[in-house]
């Protein structure tokens, strides 16, 4: 009875000091790294976005699983030299705070409208999406196709993976679930945190390691969860290492992810866009099938193409920034030589 008495207290001491430590070192990130852009409330939470330059149309972001706006580093400085640029976060990634259920893509859709609305960021818009985030673009120009000019798909999903399931990606998405629950409760007790500081410390393997362990996963779960983090500037490492130990992002990753197939569902049920500007990218990785959904996507405006990047994986935006940026000026300038809309 002693042992087990002391254990609960032992128990109750380390979860009483991960909530401290967890607390603690929120406190101190958010006075470390304050939002490069401004927090809008959008009618009961509020989401960040960052923009810069000047002109029309005005270029809007989306990011995939589980970036922010920060993967968007290499290419919005270079757009906004030539139109204004906006990058966001979706309500429980970056700085944003978290937001309502489900996480579909008609939610975010709704709430990137009032976001835009609220910061003032005034049409027509080229929307640009990378994975899920093609999901956002995709729906919002369907949905409101009188504020959207023109799009870029940069390695976009296609709902077809999603409604129709294959063993292989059940397993992925019921995994990334899995891992995000674990995941926001370790964040909750500072034990992600506590990963965190063995990789900024020089132990990713060790980080990696413990991530896999503490939540049933494997590594290969673990690595492309981080895989981005290697891919961007030093500087900003700390930053997402930083917003990846808050639990709303592990939350809003299980929400987005259980509402998958709802969003598929949903940009499935969608039209053809018409004759607006409109590029699809694919990572020279992508499979033949994949290549296939792309190119018919490119499809659905008579002013579509379709471009297999050069080199480099699923995050275009990240190894191959020049073909995105040039992608958008060629969207921007097309928009340009038709006039107003």
């Amino acid at each position: 009875m002693n042992l087990l008495i002391g254990l609960a207290v032992l128990v109750m001491f380390l979860v009483l000091a991960g909530l401290i430590f967890q607390a603690i070192g929120s406190a101190r990130d958010a006075r470390r790294f304050p939002p490069p852009g401004q927090l809008v409330n959008v009618g009961g939470h509020r989401l960040h976005i960052y923009c810069m330059g000047e002109g029309t149309p005005a270029v809007v972001m989306d990011s995939g699983f589980p970036a922010s706006s920060l993967s968007w580093t290499f290419v919005q400085p270079a757009v906004a030299r030539f139109t204004h640029t906006c990058s966001y976060d979706r309500a429980g990634l970056g700085w944003s705070d978290a937001g309502p259920m489900p996480r579909s893509s008609r939610q975010i859709v709704e709430e990137l409208r009032a976001l835009l609305l609220n910061a003032g960021v005034e049409g027509p818009f080229v929307l640009v999406g990378h994975s899920f985030g093609t999901f956002t673009v995709r729906l919002f120009a369907s949905t409101y196709p009188g504020d959207v000019v023109g799009l870029v798909l940069v390695d976009p999903i296609h709902p077809s993976e999603w409604l129709q399931m294959t063993d292989a990606s059940a397993r992925k998405l019921a995994g990334a679930i899995r891992f995000s629950r674990y995941g926001a409760l370790l964040a909750r007790l500072g034990v992600a945190r506590l990963i965190s500081a063995l990789v900024r410390l020089g132990a990713p393997g060790l980080g990696r390691t413990s991530v896999s362990l503490l939540t049933g996963g494997t590594i290969a779960e673990a690595e492309r969860m981080i895989a981005p983090l290697a891919k961007l500037p030093t500087e900003l490492r700390p930053i997402v290492a930083a917003l990846w130990t808050q639990p709303k992002f592990f939350d809003a990753i299980v929400g987005q992810a259980e509402a998958l197939p709802q969003s598929a569902a949903q940009v499935a049920a969608t039209g053809d866009y018409g004759d607006i500007p409109l590029i699809v990218l694919s990572a020279n990785s992508s499979s033949a099938s994949q290549v296939e959904e792309h190119e018919s996507l490119a499809h659905l405006s008579s002013q579509g193409r379709h471009v297999i990047a050069s080199k480099g994986g699923h995050w275009i935006q990240l190894d191959k920034p020049d073909l995105v940026i040039e992608s958008i000026r060629e969207v921007v300038e097309s928009v340009g030589r038709r006039g107003p809309q």
